[in-house]
């Protein structure tokens, strides 16, 4: 029973606040969120990356090696996302994001700091800052079909992973006023990126299900396979384990949406999106099932 309880815990607040933004969505059709975008992008999530990493007392060493997980399950992704894409005849450059980008940042980190406490949150932002730093690098380079370093020096959350980064290496503390600041900018981007999540189920359409279901098949089922394999391979344990799996169960993130609608053809933007909605309602499912098998035997 005490698995159960746990279970809602954990899950409740997130689904929660999603389900308020989908009701706002459904209220006004109209609503507006691009202020929560430009937030989130300059302000919300250098300041996540930032207060994740240093609350959750992670060392330099664990990031490293959680980092190097992460890539490892990102480049797996990436190769299932591209045997799906070619096969399905699809363009596997600028829709290959949504599998290689889950939305580990927003949905992964409250999910495993609930699950996990802090130490589940700084290693889930450990695996989410890479995903974070290729939002605003690969995603952008893929949805333009263009390499451009600009991308990269003009991006917060790449000077918030290095100046992160750079504290672990040499084992400085950060200021209280400055942990309590970037607390108060990434507890509020939290909020209202799960808000806006909801909100852009509302809006977001499903223009080919059938096609939609088998990408979000490749990101929400076979994801947490990967994930459960690098536990095996490695050997790990307890927290680790749990927050490998969990991060890689997430649904693909709203990020590739907004980025494709800026840099991509419209049918490309409409299978992204498609995507987006289909893995997002599909986890609602699959998610439950990976957190139980996580609580059950990785705590």
């Amino acid at each position: 029973m005490d698995i159960y309880l746990k279970l809602f815990e954990v899950l409740f607040p997130v689904f929660f606040i999603v389900g308020i933004g989908v009701f706002l969505g459904k209220k006004n059709p109209n609503f507006d969120t691009s202020f929560i975008t430009t937030y989130s992008g300059n302000f919300g999530t250098p300041a996540l990356v930032i207060f994740a990493l240093t609350a959750g007392g992670v060392t330099f060493d664990v990031f490293k090696e959680f980092f190097i997980y992460a890539i490892i399950l990102l480049t797996t992704f990436g190769i299932v996302g591209l045997i799906f894409l070619i096969i399905m005849r699809k363009d596997y450059i600028r829709e290959l994001p949504t599998f290689i980008l889950p939305n580990t940042g927003n949905m992964g980190i409250p999910i495993c700091l609930f699950a996990y406490g802090e130490m589940g949150m700084g290693i889930a932002a450990a695996i989410s800052s890479l995903v974070v730093l290729l939002h605003f690098t690969l995603n952008i380079f893929l949805a333009k079909r263009a390499f451009d370093f600009q991308t990269i020096f003009k991006s917060p959350a790449f000077y918030a992973i290095v100046f992160t980064v750079l504290l672990l290496y040499f084992e400085q503390p950060i200021p209280q006023f400055v942990m309590n600041t970037v607390m108060l900018l990434a507890y509020g981007m939290i909020v209202m990126i799960l808000m806006s999540l909801g909100v852009a189920l509302t809006q977001m359409k499903v223009f080919s299900f059938k096609d939609a279901l088998i990408t979000s098949t490749g990101r929400v089922i076979i994801g947490p396979f990967i994930g459960f394999a690098v536990i095996k391979i490695f050997d790990l344990t307890g927290v680790a384990a749990g927050v490998v799996l969990l991060q890689s169960s997430m649904p693909s993130a709203i990020l590739c949406y907004l980025v494709a609608s800026m840099h991509s053809p419209k049918e490309i933007v409409d299978n992204i999106s498609s995507t987006i909605v289909v893995s997002t309602i599909m986890s609602l499912i699959t998610i439950p099932i990976v957190l139980f098998f996580a609580l059950k035997y990785f705590y």
